[in-house]
């Protein structure tokens, strides 16, 4: 028993986790943060992960964006109001010629468009970019069937005024930039 007592110890060695980077990192390993996830975001902490971080979306908004969505739904705001309050104008406006059908359908298209209005409404004070993505794509779909279907009326109607082909070009430039919005809000950040 004397023995066991007259044997010094050796010196305890104090180990300090908080300055040994090694344990850290592997800490943070096991935890799953600091790495990248399946979306390529790196998170700081375990709540960030699980809260989503709508912080790093600003720093990726194409130039421009807000003042788009703003434009897109003043825009189909002012042409639904116009298609359900004075239908047989719009009309006329468009296809150079009287109305032949009624104004019903020009007033359901009003409708129509004036809920597209309302996603876009919501798309402009919103920061998340889902939303965002879908009220582009939503505007998009919109801008090419209006053209496929304008291209076809025309064609069976045998016109080609100057507001038409202006109201084609229109569409083709609006899809474009809506496309153009929705591909770059897509896109990962490139790495620095």
């Amino acid at each position: 028993a004397t023995r066991m007592a007259a044997k010094p110890h050796p010196p305890l060695m104090k180990k300090h986790s908080q300055t040994d980077l090694v344990s850290r990192l592997k800490t943070r390993k096991i935890l799953g943060v600091g790495g990248e996830d399946d979306d390529g975001e790196v998170h700081r902490s375990k709540i960030s992960q699980m809260l989503g971080n709508e912080i790093k979306f600003a720093v990726r908004e194409p130039v421009g964006l807000r003042l788009w969505i703003l434009f897109s739904a003043v825009v189909f705001t002012v042409m639904a109001l116009m298609a359900l309050a004075f239908p047989n104008q719009l009309y006329e406006v468009v296809f150079d010629q009287e109305q032949t059908a009624t104004s019903v359908s020009i007033r359901l298209y009003g409708g129509a468009l004036l809920s597209l209005s309302l996603i876009m409404w919501n798309g402009l004070y919103t920061a998340e970019k889902v939303i965002i993505q879908w009220t582009l794509l939503s505007e998009a779909c919109y801008f090419a069937i209006q053209f496929l279907v304008t291209s076809v009326t025309l064609v069976e109607l045998g016109l080609l005024s100057n507001n038409a082909i202006l109201l084609l070009l229109s569409r083709i430039l609006f899809l474009a930039i809506t496309l153009s919005y929705y591909y770059h809000l897509g896109r990962r950040p490139k790495k620095i």
